[in-house]
């Protein structure tokens, strides 16, 4: 996006890709054209800060902690099945033995 000087003046040219092409879109000259500059700049800027604010989701502590709670409780489960189907039981609640009569 951007202002362009072609011959006598000055122009405001939106680019966009469409088919893996580039295409510049005619948006005007003088007042209008930077009416719609300064829109351009202010979405272009929004779009910047609502990706830094779902980056910062994606790597607060709440978020870490709660992926690594969802981790952890699928690692045990994991090993539970695993143990389980190798034979063994939870003895009392704490430790794993192999059954007598397996």
């Amino acid at each position: 996006m951007g202002w362009e000087t072609r011959r006598n003046g000055t122009y405001y040219y939106r680019a966009r890709k469409v088919g893996g092409r580039v295409l510049k879109e005619y948006v005007g000259a003088g007042p209008l054209a930077e009416v719609a500059a300064a829109a351009d700049v202010r979405a272009r800027n929004e779009c910047i800060w609502m990706a830094e604010q779902q980056r910062a989701e994606r790597t607060s502590p709440a978020a870490i902690d709660g992926l690594l709670g969802s981790f952890i409780d699928a690692t045990e489960a994991l090993t539970r099945a695993t143990l389980v189907l190798a034979g063994f039981h939870c003895h009392h609640g704490g430790e794993w033995q192999r059954r007598r009569n397996g």
